[in-house]
């Protein structure tokens, strides 16, 4: 080849997935690929900003920005994040499934269009589900598994999104009513496929492995023994995946003792205002410093305390690699992140694979788990007070982080992908 390779990036509409592609084409480019990224017109400007070509697709046919259809859908469905993992299939995981299976409908003709415009040597897919136009485009197509490692089925991995561990009895009836829950989604996706020359998937799945390369965010210390292992030639781990980002200098508050904790809840989690205002309450009365991101809503918040700053956006891994704990929605992107630096999960989950990370966390020791709401004010104060305390915890999260960045999953990814042209 007499030109640089140009890699296509096609990340879903969530931030973890577009952060975690940013990280990989960051390692692309120092290796003399050209990334380019075909991103949902909610996202533009976010990959331009790391120096990245942006290609927008056109307007899928809400009335509303997509972000903003985004976080409608979401605050609709504020009062399923309180029920259980089954519970939330009928009310949550459907209707989420039927937007997705729309919308991705919606992309195909357009994203057909931008490809060919484009003209990639690889394509990167980061979402949970298929596109063939991905498939049809004439090129090795690479799938990322940002998501957390259930989202790959094998007999001794759980369920995707069910929060159990390996061997619940309740597995089975999980799995049979996930099937049931999207079972229309499925069933109008399978014949879209059907219509582009891709085969039907397996009940419940939207997605295939790639035949070329398939990339997981899940490192060593929360990988599970699968029953089936995966080829290592064309299934590649990563241990995290973390971005070039800049440095954040933390503030001075007026109540400035004590450890540094920093909570998140991602974009969209951040609409949940009743439930931060509840939290920053309990910060008050803790000795340490806490730096909590809510999103666009900072209005929404008044008579912060002394030990609190809150903020619409942080460079977030500049800000984990100087906290001594991440309070975190258990997306796969601050899993990983916070197992990078070596900084203990407290996991609030409120959907989708979060239910898995934070089961995850908490078996594996690198972590704990609790509900969204079914805790007191007292429970939250203690839970973080001995997470900040437990030794042996941030021990073994040390030792893990030090063998995750001697080996940069955005550097290996960047290797595995080019590979692909020899």
């Amino acid at each position: 080849m007499n030109r640089p390779p140009i890699i296509a990036f096609f990340p879903e509409a969530s931030f973890g997935a577009a952060l975690n592609c940013v990280a990989i084409a960051q390692a692309l480019a120092l290796r003399g690929a050209v990334p380019v990224f075909v991103c949902h017109p909610g996202f533009t400007g976010v990959f331009a900003e790391y120096g990245f070509k942006e290609i927008h697709l056109p307007q899928l046919g809400q009335a509303t920005n997509p972000a903003d259809y985004w976080q409608a859908f979401i605050s609709q469905h504020l009062p399923h994040f309180d029920l259980s993992p089954l519970g939330q299939l009928p009310v949550y995981v459907s209707p989420t499934w039927d937007a997705i299976v729309k919308t991705a409908i919606a992309a195909e003709d357009g994203l057909a269009k931008i490809l060919a415009q484009i003209g990639p040597d690889i394509i990167v897919l980061d979402n949970v589900i298929m596109f063939p136009a991905i498939a049809r485009a004439g090129c090795p197509w690479v799938r990322v598994i940002s998501c957390a490692e259930t989202e790959l089925p094998d007999p001794a991995v759980p369920p995707y999104v069910s929060g159990l561990q390996v061997l619940d009895p309740k597995i089975m009836a999980f799995e049979k009513a996930y099937v049931v829950a999207t079972g229309q989604a499925h069933s109008r996706n399978t014949a879209f496929r059907l219509t582009r020359g891709l085969p039907s998937l397996p009940p419940g799945q939207f997605m295939e492995p790639s035949p070329d390369l398939n990339l997981l965010l899940s490192p060593t210390a929360v990988r599970y023994a699968r029953a089936n292992p995966l080829d290592q030639a064309k299934f590649v781990y990563l241990e995290g995946c973390i971005r070039t980002e800049a440095q954040f200098d933390m503030p001075v508050l007026p109540n400035n003792d004590g450890p540094l904790v920093y909570v998140s809840f991602g974009s969209l989690g951040a609409i949940d205002t009743v439930l931060m205002t509840r939290m920053i309450r309990v910060f008050a009365s803790i000795t340490a410093r806490f730096i909590v991101n809510v999103g666009g809503f900072s209005e929404s918040y008044r008579n912060v305390p002394d030990n609190v700053f809150v903020g619409s956006w942080f460079p977030q891994p500049s800000v984990v690699a100087q906290s001594d704990l991440f309070i975190h929605h258990g997306g796969n992107n601050s899993f990983c992140e916070a197992l990078f630096f070596g900084v203990p999960s407290l996991i609030i989950p409120y959907c989708w694979d979060g239910h898995d990370n934070a089961m995850r966390a908490e078996q594996c020791g690198v972590g704990r788990r609790l509900g969204r709401t079914d805790w007191s004010d007292a429970t939250l104060r203690d839970v973080i007070c001995a997470m900040l305390a437990d030794t042996a915890m941030r021990q073994k999260l040390a030792a893990n982080a030090a063998g995750m960045q001697a080996v940069p999953g955005n550097k290996v990814a960047a290797a595995a992908i080019l590979a692909l042209l020899d």
